[in-house]
């Protein structure tokens, strides 16, 4: 069957839609109604909210922080950068979760937590109160990972992993490239926000160099062993990009690198490179905000698999990247889900509404090239240890030209219909 906006909205609403609010309503601990505050407006966030919204009917008020006036999902960014996508289709605005569910949308960062007192600071100056906080903040960078890189580099050396003018930048500085120019990537250790992938992109950026500069190479220094999807994106740079793409592993210097944006050097081991465009993605934590609440342990910040609650704050719940949940990819499709079921705790909790067990699922899909799409999925429970993989997919190598194709239109399926389930 193919996966169209109004398939993906029945299947994804799962235990969530299942879920209505009871009579009663706890009293706010700041008085009135009681007040969810989520941070973050992406498929983490940006779902909680509406989910709350819409299945409370009014019960509870719902805050949305969010800086930006438009998102730029970075699932299918890569497809911008390849040619498939207008950076247009990848914005979103926020006027419809404000206009038809009623929550009030502050444009703003939220720069602290106060657990005691139960309040969000935001950079403008403002406290928010809350009777539950939702933090979906996304990631940021770990300093140092990538030496000689730090994020005022990222104009000369960018990331584009976090969608929008970055993920410009770096297809226009692609389109620059001098002809047989070298295009490298500093690939991210992991655990790491996917999509947008490193090696989709790499599939990407070799399909838009191929029409535009055919002898352009490319690049990829790896600190891991092996990725995701290896086997299948061997095969398709094989069998499409013929010697464009290179790698470099472990086992050769890719986890000893260092850059030089003045330079556009890379030093691979002590092996100097001069690159024309140098994509340096390095290793990822969860937003700040929510070291700013004191809920990390490392880099990221332990769930409850069953809640999605903090382990550190039963007040607080942490969706999408930002989670160390389990077994879940950092993935749009994830914190969605993830997303629903922390809804449903936050319901339960403030309505006397019905909890249902928790469920999860999750589909990464990759294109490789023209009508060449790939997947890997997932099928989850909650244990009391972590969010497990109960049955997984993925596609196999020399999959038929068919296949790949309504893989590929199957994802096209997928992204409007999860904008839509976000966003309303």
């Amino acid at each position: 069957m193919k996966l169209n906006r109004r398939h993906f909205m029945a299947a994804s609403a799962g235990v969530a839609a299942t879920t209505l609010a009871a009579p009663h309503v706890y009293a706010a601990s700041h008085g009135g109604k009681p007040k969810v505050v989520v941070i973050g407006g992406g498929a983490g966030g940006a779902t909680a909210a509406r989910y709350i919204a819409k299945d409370a009917d009014g019960a509870i008020d719902v805050t949305l922080v969010e800086p930006t006036r438009t998102y730029y999902t970075c699932f299918f960014s890569n497809l911008y950068i390849g040619g498939f996508r207008t950076i247009e289709s990848l914005a979103h605005s926020y006027g419809t979760l404000a206009s038809e569910y009623g929550i009030n949308v502050i444009h703003d960062y939220a720069v602290g937590v106060d657990r005691d007192a139960k309040t969000v600071t935001l950079a403008g100056g403002d406290t928010l109160p809350y009777d539950r906080l939702i933090l979906s903040p996304g990631i940021d960078f770990v300093d140092g990972s990538v030496p000689g890189w730090d994020v005022t580099k990222q104009n000369a050396m960018p990331h584009a992993y976090k969608a929008g003018s970055q993920t410009e930048l770096l297809k226009a500085q692609i389109e620059a490239m001098p002809e047989g120019g070298l295009f490298a990537m500093v690939a991210p250790p992991n655990p790491y926000r996917c999509p947008p992938g490193p090696y989709e992109r790499v599939s990407m950026v070799a399909h838009l160099l191929r029409d535009i500069n055919p002898t352009a190479k490319i690049l990829i220094i790896d600190p891991k062993e092996k990725f995701s999807k290896q086997g299948l994106f061997e095969e398709g740079w094989n069998n499409n990009y013929p010697g464009m793409v290179e790698r470099i592993g472990p086992d050769f210097g890719g986890n000893n690198v260092s850059v030089n944006a003045d330079e556009m050097t890379v030093d691979i081991d002590g092996s100097v490179e001069k690159v024309d465009v140098c994509n340096v993605i390095p290793a990822m934590k969860a937003g700040i905000i929510c070291e700013a609440a004191g809920i990390n342990d490392g880099n990221w910040a332990p769930v409850s698999p069953h809640t999605m609650q903090s382990r550190a704050d039963e007040n607080i719940y942490v969706l999408g990247d930002a989670s160390a949940q389990g077994d879940m990819p950092k993935s749009g499709f994830s914190a969605n889900s993830q997303a629903k079921v922390a809804a449903m705790s936050v319901r339960a909790a403030l309505t006397d509404s019905k909890m249902f067990p928790a469920k999860y699922s999750n589909t990464c899909w990759s294109l490789i090239d023209t009508d060449n799409g790939v997947k890997v999925g997932a099928s989850y429970e909650a244990t009391d240890e972590k969010i497990a993989s109960v049955e997984s997919f993925i596609s196999q190598p020399g999959e038929d030209a068919a296949l790949r194709k309504q893989t590929y239109e199957e994802s096209i399926g997928w992204y409007e219909g999860i904008s839509a389930d976000i966003f309303g």
